[in-house]
């Protein structure tokens, strides 16, 4: 069979990872905010005798060189060996895709251009005349529906054909006579150096004029250099006197007047377009006063429907493990083979496992606010917010919100900033935002002191995150960060109807992460952690004179200004640097599954914690020391230690003195 590379590019949130995921079978992240694919994935799939490698770039609006998205995009655009670009598109925002679709022209890939979400552009009573377009561009249009799969068998139908037959897209575009005229100057001078001409001449020129950095250094290399960039020079200079604004203004204005011309023969709009659902809903959702609470009544609802849902399938599963052990135990008469099993596996990981339910409600609600377009909106709304409180923009808070899920993929997500600066501090924030792993250890103590009020309870912790981010924030931006971040109008999707198969795909993704999580990474844990509490042989199993417990006895100290200066909670603040989950997995290795008439977990949080230490732990264990996995994704976007280092100390500082702060006020006040 005959190979084809085919890459997928277009603004963010058009559907391309739909498109991706509906041939690969893949099941990438498919998400309902722009920046959600940063990197490059790959997948393989046949279709009409022909062997296909598809590769889904991160979303852009341009192929300028300032953000990592917009250069992985451009890389495999202009160097890699692809036989056709797939331009997917929103039918109903052509305006704004285009201007990506001609840059990608100016390279002169070869394109064929998939008009999706046609029946929202339907909706807004655009009509837009296929084959009036395919003619105005020179380059296949076809209309496709990523969610159901119409129009992805012609469509690849046609890539095929256009593989066969290239086409050169730079030749249908017209940027007035004026800008022609010179960057056809311009093309003669690079035209001499075939070295250069790996890409078209006249793309050369355009980034020449737009300063960009990438194209500067390679006509550097050129022995023509000298007189390209005079040339280069000169022209900026005589088109801000004819046209009285920069260089780069006038290049992006012949781009939209080409555009507008395109639109106007071949889309036609109603006079006056009425206002969208999506709009109205906006109106209410991001107005000033009311976005707050409305963000605040919606995670409340969120905490109060995951408790009041997943506490009975949780006490069903606690019993069952409760029952396990007990059957175990009296089929084994070894003391050590039987504290192995009940204590360290049942216990260490069945006290975990407990917790299934209400991490599958939550990432079951988090999957639906995601995919409807709501979690945009909550970061649009803390873009307001923290905008005035810190100045830092738009972009950074899909990283920050994305962290309430795990804080690898937030991380990695910090790469859809263009300034290495908002970056690195949105990098340093990510942590505090309360991932699932932690949901876990709040379940237990809620549990045990805070019944009554569990969505409040719950719903303060992830609020305490979210404005000691904030705080954090304005410290850091004053002393390792200063100057203002990179402006950026932030774009909030379209409402839209999650689908249930989406959404049950990527609440089983998230499961997945935590039951292989704790099949691995917290059954070695509890297994190290239980070796630790029957050594030295002949000791109380779990107790401080064991192993585990003078490492504990040695370490509670520092804890104890906390509220919590027991060996117990010293060993499993330790312990969970490895996984936050791991926490959880202590206090189910010391406490067993069962203990008089409750379980062994809450008998042992009841006899070490009061309600007050309980929320100064539930504090800390937000705030501090991220798992060993973000660590290691800092690590690796940062290039070096020195960033995840600098991490590990203002988090774990942050969280002392926020647990401080909350125990010894608490005391205080008279909660101790």
């Amino acid at each position: 069979m005959k190979k084809l590379i085919v890459g997928l590019a277009g603004n963010p949130n058009v559907g391309k990872t739909t498109v991706f995921n509906e041939l690969t079978g893949m099941h990438q992240h498919v998400g309902n905010w722009p920046g959600k694919t940063v990197e490059q994935a790959k997948g393989h799939f046949s279709h009409g005798g022909y062997d296909y490698d598809i590769i889904d770039l991160p979303g852009n609006y341009a192929l300028t060189a300032h953000s990592i998205e917009e250069i992985v995009s451009r890389d495999f655009i202009v160097d890699d060996d692809s036989d056709v670009i797939i331009n997917v598109v929103d039918a109903a925002n052509l305006e704004r895709n285009l201007y990506l679709t001609v840059q990608m022209m100016e390279i002169g890939a070869n394109l064929v251009l998939a008009l999706n979400m046609n029946d929202y552009a339907k909706r807004k009573g655009h009509i837009i005349n296929i084959d009036l377009m395919n003619d105005l561009l020179g380059f296949p249009v076809v209309e496709i529906n990523a969610k159901t799969g119409d129009g992805i068998d012609e469509l690849f139908t046609i890539v095929e054909k256009q593989a066969e037959n290239p086409v050169d897209s730079s030749v249908k575009l017209a940027y007035g006579p004026e800008l022609k005229e010179h960057l056809g100057d311009m093309q003669a001078l690079i035209e001499k150096d075939e070295n250069l001409l790996d890409v078209p001449s006249l793309w050369i020129a355009i980034k020449l004029l737009e300063k960009d950095p990438i194209v500067i250094q390679k006509v550097q290399k050129s022995p023509h250099a000298s007189s390209i960039f005079i040339e280069s020079d000169k022209v900026s200079k005589h088109l801000y006197d004819i046209f009285d604004e920069g260089v780069e203004e006038v290049v992006a204005g012949a781009r939209y007047a080409f555009i507008d011309g395109l639109m106007a023969e071949a889309v036609e709009r109603p006079a006056v377009e009425s206002e969208s659902i999506s709009d109205k809903i906006d109106n209410v959702v991001t107005n000033r006063f009311l976005a707050i609470p409305i963000f605040i009544i919606v995670m409340f609802v969120m905490f109060e429907s995951t408790y009041v849902l997943g506490a009975p399938f949780q006490e069903l599963i606690e019993q069952g493990f409760a029952m396990l052990s007990g059957f175990v135990a009296g089929f084994i008469s070894n003391p050590y083979l039987k504290s192995f099993l009940c204590d360290a596996v049942i216990g260490g990981v069945g006290g975990v496992i407990t917790f299934l339910p209400i991490i599958v409600i939550i990432f079951l609600f988090l999957s639906i606010l995601e995919d409807c377009g709501y979690l945009a909106r909550a970061a649009f709304t803390m873009d307001i917010f923290m905008h005035k409180l810190v100045g830092l923009h738009g972009k950074a808070f899909i990283p920050m919100i994305l962290g309430f899920g795990c804080g690898v993929p937030a991380i990695m997500a910090t790469r859809v900033l263009e300034s290495e600066n908002d970056r690195k501090l949105a990098m340093m924030l990510v942590p505090f935002m309360s991932c699932t792993a932690r949901l876990p250890i709040y379940a237990i103590f809620i549990a045990a002191f805070f019944k009554e009020h569990n969505a409040i309870v719950l719903l303060s912790i992830y609020l305490l995150g979210i404005l000691v981010a904030l705080i954090v924030a304005a410290i850091l931006k004053r002393i390792l960060f200063k100057g203002l971040s990179t402006p950026f109008v932030m774009e909030l999707p379209s409402y839209k109807i999650p689908s249930l198969k989406g959404v049950l795909l990527h609440t089983w993704e998230k499961v997945k992460g935590f039951l292989k999580k704790a099949g691995t990474v917290i059954l070695v844990c509890s297994m190290v952690l239980w070796a630790l509490s029957i050594f030295p042989l002949g000791v109380e199993y779990g107790s401080a004179d064991s192993i585990l417990g003078m490492i504990g006895e040695f370490i509670a100290p520092v804890f104890a200004p906390l509220g919590f200066g027991t060996w117990q909670a010293a060993v499993a603040i330790i312990a969970g640097l490895a996984a936050k989950e791991v926490i959880v997995s202590t206090f189910g290795t010391l406490g067993g599954m069962e203990a008089d008439d409750e379980s062994g977990i809450t008998h042992l949080i009841h006899n070490t914690f009061t309600p007050l230490s309980a929320y100064s732990f539930m504090a800390f264990t937000l705030l501090y020391t991220p798992c060993f996995g973000t660590i290691g994704a800092i690590k690796h976007e940062t290039n070096g230690f020195k960033w995840a280092l600098a991490m590990c100390a203002i988090t774990l500082t942050t969280a002392y003195v926020v647990s401080f702060l909350i125990y010894n006020i608490g005391l205080l006040a008279g909660f101790g």
